[in-house]
């Protein structure tokens, strides 16, 4: 019984080798998309970088990009969830100049407390989600006709209460919540030494999940990449990690609203992987019909991920005023096209059913530094407004030739 016990364990051992080969030969070509968008992301920067003459990855300019892109990529959250189960969401510009709008009235001419205010808003936010979901999800009207009359809808409501003018300026404590940088608790003068410390925690964080995830597939018998492009894979992403952290260390530190989208990123990327709503929701964008005979109630998760929406397009509408320190009528102009355009740039399917948190983030990254690139070139709006659309269009030809040759 010897004999036939050594041959059963070593059996495992010459097809975890077998996989390994496998995973590393068709990784790049399984991963296509995501690793195509962030080389894309990287040599635009590098290219700007050099026509810029070095402008673009300076401290101040890192920090700025930030803070200018945060409500896009807040959008492009929510949005991505949208996309993948099937709809689209144009009303979300409109809706953060609402929302925006509001909070001006409360907070400049009511003084409602900050944090009161929030929690209106992102309420308020709430229910224009559920009240767009009810319409898509129970009524069946198709999501693109809800929400252009969404986008109507609250784009005239925002010019009423506003009666065609600018409310400012808001509390400082509001304005912290997109312009804020975290303190420095080490004092270390020129250089925030915070930041480094976050780095670092986030590096060694990074490579402990990576690790166990690692071995835990290899435990139960998934393929896995071969350890040296495990490795290398690792030590890119450290040392990005670090370089980036360093930049920030250089300036103010770390922006509280990179916190918000941490966060954001975390707790959405988790519930998009790691649980049963999550993988609803790709079901639904896969197909409909099969979702709803295999027992998940398909109108139910279209309704909340429109709830949803609308919270996160109420969140961007509180940060985009705060960093403008003014509710505006023009607010959130053109929001909902950046946000969809970033979905799609970031790995969205055109039908549904694909796309990750990750990839909107590379999608929306992609396109602000695009503009910053743009616009430190001096071109005009008209030029980068050319230049974006084309870049969305071949995002989603893309997407299809990658649909047509897989099928």
């Amino acid at each position: 019984m010897e004999a036939p016990m050594q041959k059963t364990v070593h059996q495992p051992s010459k097809r975890s080798t077998k996989d390994e080969r496998l995973t590393f030969k068709q990784m790049i070509k399984s991963n296509m998309r995501s690793y195509s968008m962030v080389i894309a992301l990287v040599l635009i920067m590098l290219l700007f970088q050099l026509l810029t003459g070095g402008i673009l990855l300076r401290p101040l300019n890192i920090t700025n990009l930030i803070l200018q892109n945060s409500y896009i990529l807040v959008l492009a959250v929510g949005m991505m969830l949208v996309i993948i189960t099937g709809h689209i969401d144009l009303s979300v510009g409109s809706v953060a100049a609402f929302v925006g709008a509001l909070a001006g009235i409360l907070m400049v001419q009511h003084h409602v407390p900050v944090w009161m205010t929030v929690l209106i808003c992102l309420v308020l936010g709430a229910l224009i989600g559920a009240w767009q979901g009810f319409w898509v999800a129970y009524v069946k009207i198709p999501a693109f006709i809800v929400t252009l009359a969404g986008m109507l809808l609250f784009r005239g409501l925002t010019m009423v209460i506003l009666e065609g003018q600018s409310i400012a300026p808001f509390p400082k404590t509001f304005q912290n919540i997109s312009s804020g940088f975290l303190p420095d608790l080490f004092n270390g003068g020129s250089l925030h030494l915070f930041t480094l410390v976050v780095g670092l925690a986030i590096s060694v964080l990074f490579i402990a999940l990576e690790w166990r995830k690692r071995n835990s597939q290899k435990k139960y018998g998934f393929a896995v990449s071969p350890a040296p492009v495990f490795g290398i894979k690792m030590a890119v992403i450290v040392a990005v990690i670090m370089i980036f952290s360093y930049i920030l260390a250089t300036y103010e530190g770390i922006p509280t609203i990179l916190v918000i989208l941490a966060t954001l990123i975390i707790a959405y990327s988790f519930v998009a992987n790691r649980t049963v709503v999550g993988r609803h929701i790709y079901a639904i964008g896969g197909n409909e019909k099969a979702a709803q005979l295999s027992g998940i109630k398909t109108k139910r998760v279209t309704f909340w991920v429109f709830v949803n929406m609308g919270v996160l397009a109420a969140l961007s509408g509180l940060i985009f005023a705060a960093r403008l320190n003014a509710a505006t009528p023009k607010a959130g102009n053109l929001f909902e096209l950046d946000a969809i355009a970033a979905c799609f740039i970031g790995g969205a399917s055109a039908y549904g059913g694909v796309g990750t948190i990750g990839g909107a983030i590379i999608g929306g990254l992609v396109m602000g530094v695009m503009n910053n690139g743009m616009s430190l070139l001096g071109l005009g709006i008209d030029w980068q407004q050319a230049i974006k659309g084309l870049v969305l269009l071949a995002a989603v030809a893309f997407d299809i030739y990658n649909k047509n040759k897989a099928a």
